[in-house]
């Protein structure tokens, strides 16, 4: 799930873990947030990812 809500002001990249997913908001020029959801595989296949683009 991907989606914009507007909120006032920067901020800071937030997470939270939910029951079944962790939920991801990144402040995006403009004042919104870029919210994105993430199962628990889904989030190892992006910290893997991560790790392979610093070690690279």
């Amino acid at each position: 799930m991907v989606a914009m809500k507007p909120r006032t002001g920067d901020g800071k990249m937030e997470v939270e873990k939910e029951l079944r997913s962790i939920i991801v908001r990144i402040p995006v020029e403009g004042g919104g947030r870029l919210v994105l959801e993430f199962n628990d595989e889904e989030i190892s296949q992006l910290r893997q990812a991560i790790e392979n683009m610093q070690n690279s």
